[in-house]
C-alpha cells in the first residue's frame, strides 16, 4: 500500500534470468514488494535474450503486487529478438520503456536502454570509418530516446531509468579499459536539460553504487551483483523515496 507521506521505488538491474532461474527470484520480488510501492528493473532482465528466459522471469514476477517498470539491457539483445522479450514481459503486466514515459503513483518515470561510447574527452567521436560513425549514432539515438521520454513528463518528481551509465562515477571499480563500453556521458546531456530526482542504471557489476551528474542529480548503479557485494545481508535493490505530499503536476 502506498504510504501517505512517501512513495518508495525499489530499483535493481542485471537479474540475468536464465531457464534455470525458476523459483529463485520470487522471494526477492516479494521483499521488493514489501519495501516499495513500485519496482524498477534496469536492464539485463534475461541472460541471453531468449523467450524461455523471459517466460521464466514473467512467471517469477506473476505474484508481484506492485507496478513493475523495466528497460532492456544489452543481454536482452543477445539472441537478436529483443522485441520478443519485451512482448512477453508486457503481456505479463510489466511496463516496458524504450524512449517512453509513464506515471506511477504521481511520479514520472522516463526510460531508455542507453548505449556505450565513453565519457568526457574520452568519448568516441563520429570520425573515420562508417562503422565508427554507426556506433556513435547508436548512442545518439538512445540519447534522443531518453530526451524524448523526459520531455513528456509533467510531474513534479521524476526518475530516469537506464541500463548503461550516464556518468563515469558509477563505473569506477571496473577495469578502466572497459569504461567506454559501460556507458557514455552523452546520456548526461538530457538530464541537464530535464532534471530528475534520481537516475538509476545497471550494467557495471563491479562499479560504484553512487555518483552524481554535473548538475548534482544522484545517480545509482543498481546492478544486482554490485548491490549484493556492497551491502551484504540486505536485499539487493536500492529503495528511492519521493515525498508524497507534493506530487502535483508542474
Amino acid at each position: 500500500m502506498v504510504s501517505k507521506d512517501k512513495i518508495r521505488f525499489a530499483a535493481v538491474g542485471d537479474l540475468h534470468c536464465t531457464k534455470d532461474s525458476a523459483g529463485s527470484l520470487r522471494e526477492f520480488f516479494s521483499q521488493a514488494g514489501e519495501a516499495a510501492d513500485a519496482l524498477l528493473l534496469c536492464g539485463d532482465l534475461t541472460d541471453y535474450g531468449l523467450a524461455e528466459e523471459a517466460h521464466v522471469l514473467a512467471e517469477e514476477l506473476a505474484h508481484t503486487r506492485i507496478p513493475v517498470i523495466a528497460v532492456l539491457g544489452n543481454h536482452d539483445y543477445e539472441s537478436g529478438d529483443p522485441d520478443q522479450v519485451r512482448r512477453i514481459l508486457t503481456e505479463a503486466g510489466v511496463r516496458m520503456l524504450d524512449g517512453e514515459a509513464c506515471e506511477i503513483h504521481g511520479v514520472g518515470i522516463a526510460g531508455a536502454k542507453g548505449f556505450a561510447g565513453g565519457f568526457g574527452r574520452s568519448a568516441l567521436g563520429p570520425w573515420g570509418e562508417a562503422s565508427i560513425k554507426a556506433f556513435v549514432n547508436e548512442a545518439l539515438q538512445e540519447v534522443m530516446k531518453l530526451e524524448t521520454a523526459l520531455a513528456k513528463l509533467r510531474t513534479r518528481h521524476r526518475i530516469a531509468m537506464l541500463h548503461y551509465s550516464p556518468i563515469v562515477g558509477t563505473v569506477q571499480g571496473e577495469p578502466p579499459e572497459i569504461f567506454p563500453f559501460l556507458g557514455t556521458s552523452r546520456l548526461e546531456d538530457p538530464l541537464i536539460h530535464y532534471p530528475v530526482d534520481y537516475v538509476v542504471h545497471g550494467h557495471a557489476h563491479r562499479g560504484t553504487p553512487e555518483g552524481r551528474t554535473v548538475n548534482n542529480i544522484p545517480v545509482f548503479n543498481v546492478a544486482r551483483p554490485l548491490l549484493h557485494r556492497s551491502y551484504p545481508g540486505q536485499p539487493a535493490f536500492r529503495v528511492l523515496e519521493v515525498p508524497a505530499e507534493d506530487l502535483l503536476p508542474v
